[in-house]
């Protein structure tokens, strides 16, 4: 079950890029100021959408861990600032590949230069670019800093574009109604994971070796609800859970439980070899909601 915490995160925490307009304590007093104030780079009139306050070190380990980045692991670290993200992705978890994406050419040349002092280079690149045309669909682990209305307006994308199962980890701000599979407060700093959801509301049919069996599943965000039937006859649902492409469900067959663990693939599911639960069974969509 999700771990959100019970009051809204403060504002305090904006980041992102420089305001070079402002200075000091000034910046975090003023975030919700800021979010609406052009900002401009040095040097460079780009029009910034978010301040840059760097993320602590010991939080950038914990948004890694919580996403558990490792070797086969693709990072996108949206508005990478200084790139400390996507530098310790690669140097600290051994991620493949790890990519910043930030619109201010001044952060994009301190990053490469942090990640030339790195070692790691090779294998971690940074983009000037506008992080909403930005393809984001190769990630396995998307990581960001931004403002609470960024979130929002990313969220669509991360929805349709990230494939399930995809890690998204936001440093201090949520996804308003779409909670988070876990929460981490470390010193003061709130941080909040989820996995991209498979799209499984609408009409099944499962194929099982004692008889079909027709399932409808309603979705909110990560969260499912069912009901099932075989032929004319309810079946009980005790059990329905989502996690990325994984669902999991247990169905009260007079008395009898049966659990199913499938992986969900677009239009289908297959059934996962797991002990204790039902074998030869497939499932395919018949309509969607």
């Amino acid at each position: 079950m999700p771990s959100n915490p019970p009051a809204a995160v403060p504002y305090r925490a904006a980041r992102r890029h420089t305001l070079a307009a402002l200075a000091g304590s000034a910046v975090l007093a003023a975030a919700p100021v800021l979010a609406a104030t052009p900002a401009w780079a040095q040097g460079e009139r780009v029009q910034l959408d978010v301040p840059f306050v760097p993320t602590p070190e010991h939080a950038v380990a914990k948004m890694l861990e919580m996403a558990d980045v490792g070797p086969q692991d693709t990072v996108i670290d949206l508005g990478s600032g200084d790139g400390r993200i996507a530098i310790a992705a690669v140097r600290d978890r051994n991620a493949r590949q790890a990519t910043g994406i930030d619109i201010d050419p001044e952060r994009i040349a301190e990053a490469r230069a942090n990640a030339r002092k790195a070692g790691v280079e090779d294998r971690v690149r940074f983009v000037q670019q506008d992080l909403f045309k930005t393809d984001i669909s190769k990630a396995t682990v998307l990581t960001m800093y931004l403002l609470p209305d960024v979130n929002l307006k990313l969220r669509p994308r991360i929805l349709s574009t990230l494939a399930p199962g995809t890690r998204v980890v936001s440093h201090a701000f949520t996804m308003d109604d779409w909670d988070s599979d876990r929460y981490e407060s470390v010193e003061g700093r709130s941080l909040y994971l989820w996995i991209v959801p498979a799209r499984v509301a609408g009409t099944w049919r499962i194929e099982h070796p004692r008889g079909p069996i027709t399932l409808q599943v309603q979705q909110h965000f990560q969260k499912i609800t069912a009901t099932a039937r075989r032929g004319d006859a309810p079946l009980g649902v005790t059990a329905a859970a989502l996690r990325g492409d994984r669902l999991r469900l247990v169905l009260d067959d007079g008395g009898q439980p049966m659990e199913f663990l499938g992986k969900v693939d677009g239009a289908t599911m297959v059934a996962l070899a797991e002990p204790g639960s039902e074998q030869g069974w497939r499932a395919s969509r018949q309509s969607q909601q």
